[in-house]
């Protein structure tokens, strides 16, 4: 059964200590953004940031650094070809966001099995994009599925489910989801959301004017951020997903079409909100 969401799945936002420091707000890697899909990897690293996170390391293609040193200047960068350094950032993150504007050739693969395998019993995977799409076509063991979140819009989980997209009910989803034993975040008009620990949650919100390339990618920094954050993991994951649509909904108001990039701005204004109302 779906449970819906509501507005008060956002106290999981907490209030930040008097006496903090960058390392008490975690550490997020994103992975992604060869040179055709550059701006996916920008868009969930700003989303990243402006969540919160402490230190967010980018790994991608280098030559995504420039744009991303003037877009997100706070962001740390690595490139992907070093193997060793990106294994390396990876054993010290939290949270590894790895998918937006990956790409499927072989290099990309390499990224994605040495994160998978290498995944630490206390550090959470978010997969979205092609990440999802590489793990369709050549199946991968988690060692933590209770610690891994798929982002997939409806095609994507199409390939991953083998559920056509028509027949993607809730009894075929949580079917597939818990033969996985992952958290599942199926994004679409009203996004579902099937968690690891046998609950089952319905986004209430959302519009048509977030039919927009990058959308996802946004979410999906979000969600990394968030994990990193929160104690409550699971709440975590819901409360990104229902802050995503509620800011989304607030610009919707007075735009035809929301942006992946004029959400993000607009994220740190919201969690204060929230943080002031429910603390």
């Amino acid at each position: 059964m779906l449970t819906a969401l509501d507005e008060t799945i956002l106290s999981t936002i907490a209030r930040r200590p008097l006496i903090s420091h960058k390392g008490n707000f975690g550490r997020v890697c994103c992975i992604g953004g060869n040179l055709k899909y550059g701006g996916a990897i920008i868009l969930a690293t700003e989303a990243c940031v402006y969540s919160g996170t402490g230190l967010t390391t980018t790994i991608c293609d280098k030559e995504n650094r420039p744009a991303i040193h003037a877009r997100t200047p706070e962001a740390m960068i690595v490139d992907w070809q070093n193997l060793v350094e990106v294994d390396r950032v990876c054993q010290t993150a939290d949270v590894i966001v790895i998918g937006p504007g990956l790409g499927d050739d072989p290099q990309c693969r390499t990224i994605l099995q040495q994160v998978i395998q290498n995944q630490k019993e206390n550090q959470w995977l978010v997969i979205d994009g092609s990440a999802l799409s590489i793990m369709a076509e050549f199946p991968m063991d988690f060692q933590y599925p209770a610690k891994v979140v798929l982002t997939p819009h409806q095609m994507e989980w199409q390939r991953v489910s083998q559920i056509a997209i028509k027949d993607q009910t809730f009894e075929k989803n949580l079917a597939v989801q818990q033969k996985l034993q992952t958290n599942v975040v199926l994004k679409s008009h009203q996004t579902q959301i099937y968690l690891a620990n046998q609950t089952q949650f319905i986004n209430p919100l959302g519009n048509p004017g977030m039919a927009t390339g990058g959308m996802g990618d946004s979410l999906a920094g979000m969600i990394g951020s968030f994990l990193a954050q929160f104690t409550d993991k699971e709440k975590a994951i819901l409360a990104a997903v229902y802050l995503h649509s509620f800011i989304a909904d607030k610009i919707a108001q007075e735009s035809y079409v929301v942006l992946p990039s004029q959400l993000i701005q607009k994220i740190p204004y919201w969690m204060d909100y929230f943080v002031k109302v429910y603390h």
